[in-house]
Order: C-alpha cells, then sequence, then structure tokens
C-alpha cells in the first residue's frame, strides 16, 4: 500500500541502542526490504521486512533482541545507489578502470582508501566521485603510508571534501572522537568490539590493555554493570578517550589511565581482572606475562590479537601463547574461540584467540 508519504509496511521495531545489532541479523536472515528506507527517532529504529517473519525467525530475533517487536511502519523508498566506480566509467582512461580500489573504510563522516600508484594522478576525480556516490561522505582520505610507531599511525591526504582527520564515528549504539591522524582506530574491527562485549557479565573487573579511543572499553561499558581499566600509552588516544567516557555516559564504569600497560599493571592492577583485552597484535606477545599478572589467582579470561602470516599457522601462534602463558607459571586450561579476523596485507592476517587462563 503507498500514498503521499510513502509505503506501508510490516517492520521490526527495536530500541535504538540495539540498532545495529538488529540491522546485522535481520539482514543475515535477509528479511530487510532493501527498497526501503529504515526509519529512525530518538528511543526506536523501524526496519523494514519483506514479508511478515515466521515463527521460527521470531524466535530467533528474541533470542537475541527480547525487546524487539513487530509493527507496521510508512516507509520512504530507498535511494538508488551508484557505486563510485561506476561514476569513473567514463572519466578514467578504459585501461585503469581495473585498477580501481573496491575498499572504503568510513569512520564517521570521513572516507578512507587506498590508491595504488598507476592511478595517483587521478586520486581527486576518485575523491570525488566517493563524495558524489556516498552523501554522508564529507572528506575522502587517502592513505600515505603503513601503519608504523608506538601508537600506531598512518598518514593521510586528502583528496577530496574538507580538509579534516577528526570525526566522531557510531558503533553499535556509542559514538566515538576520532583523529585518524593522532590516534589509532580501525572501523574493520567493528564485529569484534561487539563480539568481545557480547561475552562479558556483569560484575567483571576488565582490563584494556591497549584502549586506543575507547571501543572496546566503552561498548562493554554501555551494555554491562562493570569496572573497565582502559590504558594506552598514546596521550592523544587518551585524551579522545576521556572525550568519549563523557559523551557515552559511562565516567562510573571506565577508568582511562596513560601509561605502558606493563608498568601500570605492575603499579596497580596486579590479580585484579576477570578479562583482559590484548588488542596490540604487533607485540601483544610481549605483553603475555603482563596479562597473566593481572589476571585473578582464580583465573579469567584473555583476548590475544596479534599477525598470522603465510608461513606461519593458526595454531602454531596458539602454541607460542600457551608457552608463554606456562613460562610465567599459569596455565591454559581451554582455547574457547580463535579465528582470522581480517586481512591486513597479502598472506597476513589479524587474529584472535580468547583463552581460559588459571
Amino acid at each position: 500500500m503507498e500514498n503521499a508519504a510513502g509505503k506501508k509496511s510490516v517492520c521490526l521495531k527495536v530500541p535504538k541502542t540495539l540498532g545495529e545489532k538488529a540491522i546485522m541479523l535481520a539482514n543475515k536472515l535477509e528479511i530487510v526490504d532493501r527498497e526501503l528506507e529504515i526509519k529512525r527517532n530518538e528511543a526506536f529504529i523501524y526496519i523494514p521486512l519483506n514479508h511478515q517473519p515466521s515463527e521460527n525467525e521470531l524466535n530467533t530475533f528474541r533470542g537475541l533482541l527480547p525487546n524487539c517487536e513487530i509493527s507496521i511502519g510508512v516507509f520512504s523508498e530507498r535511494k538508488k545507489r551508484v557505486a563510485f566506480t561506476e561514476l569513473l566509467e567514463n572519466r578514467l582512461p578504459p585501461y585503469l578502470l581495473a585498477s580501481l580500489p573496491r575498499a572504503i573504510d568510513f569512520v564517521g563522516d570521513i572516507a578512507i582508501i587506498e590508491i595504488p600508484p598507476e592511478l595517483e594522478a587521478y586520486k581527486t576525480l576518485i575523491g570525488e566521485a566517493i563524495l558524489e556516490a556516498h552523501e554522508n561522505v564529507e572528506t575522502v582520505l587517502a592513505k600515505a603510508g603503513a601503519v608504523s610507531g608506538t601508537y600506531r599511525l598512518r598518514e593521510f591526504s586528502v583528496i577530496a571534501g574538507k580538509p579534516k582527520t577528526e570525526t566522531i564515528h557510531k558503533e553499535y549504539g556509542c559514538q566515538f572522537y576520532v583523529d585518524l591522524s593522532k590516534a589509532y582506530f580501525s572501523p574493520r574491527l567493528s564485529y569484534e568490539h561487539n563480539r568481545v562485549a557480547s561475552l562479558v557479565k556483569d560484575s567483571e573487573t576488565i582490563i584494556d590493555m591497549f584502549a586506543g579511543v575507547g571501543p572496546f572499553a566503552i561498548l562493554i561499558a554501555k551494555t554491562h554493570n562493570v569496572k573497565v581499566y582502559a590504558i594506552d600509552a598514546n596521550p592523544c588516544a587518551i585524551e579522545f578517550l576521556q572525550k568519549n567516557i563523557r559523551l557515552n555516559r559511562v565516567e562510573d564504569k571506565v577508568h582511562p589511565i596513560l601509561g605502558d600497560a606493563k608498568q601500570v599493571v605492575e603499579k596497580k592492577l596486579v590479580a585484579v581482572a576477570d578479562r583482559v583485552i590484548m588488542n596490540l597484535p604487533e607485540k601483544a606477545i610481549e605483553f603475555v606475562d603482563v596479562a597473566c599478572k593481572a589476571i585473578k589467582p582464580t583465573g579469567g579470561i584473555i583476548h590475544f590479537y596479534t599477525f598470522v602470516s603465510g608461513s606461519d599457522s593458526l595454531e602454531n601462534v596458539k602454541l607460542q601463547f600457551m608457552e608463554r602463558v606456562e613460562n610465567f607459571g599459569r596455565k591454559v586450561e581451554e582455547i574457547l574461540f580463535s579465528r582470522l579476523v581480517r586481512a591486513t596485507a597479502p598472506y597476513e592476517w589479524q587474529a584472535v584467540i580468547d583463552t581460559k587462563v588459571l
């Protein structure tokens, strides 16, 4: 049924804080009506569905999102989005079209892209096409180097839009002030932030050893009654973390600490943690003994992030981790979970291992 305001449709109504989770689940079940725009107000999000959900589909939703309900709403038709690569079909030499990058990272209203050398002369044209294709994007940045240094920073160049590297990024009902030139942040870890947060239990004490601007710590604090010690050695990261703690109203749960995780744990946080997050894949293996010191004598969970190359294997990394734990005098009781999180270079992946340590 259609009227001047739009099209009437059955929809899923969920609290706004659960919006991203609900959208991901509805997409996974393939029940989203992709021709209609999702609606939001201050309290709820309304996801138009392509059919009345079956009892099994409803049970799946209610098992994971108990606050959801089925409703009826009026929705605007979704604008047909044109890919930026299509916009460039008549603007670039045909032989270069195959070199166009397909992956774009979006952080708030900033798009980030990697320009191959053969397209360097056309980077402004590419940036303008991305702005045209994505109406919510205000700035397009091109990667101008690899992630490097103690603070894991990368250089960028502005190729289109407003000259800025700072924005507000939204993720799973949280908001984060981010400056990509001053503090490390990756939207590709969004699933991991939510996965780890979903495993936490109320009353836990958590140490986030390399917290950055707070994506793990703040999401955990928003969804559970916990105490989180969020450590980072980068003063700019801690400055943004403090802003984000206030922005997300978790001042009583997240405690930011500027400093090297080894020294901070030694001085203040020995044997206090039920759970430790170690998201510093370049060097996390060097901090396993510190994580073991931080875990309570009765044991706890460690989320260990590292890199796996094509010449290595995830099984070998598990063995290295277990050996480090045993060298410190503790024991890995169980490997709870492991997976390759994302590709970071040709034949290299970021991986996570969740372990129960006694």
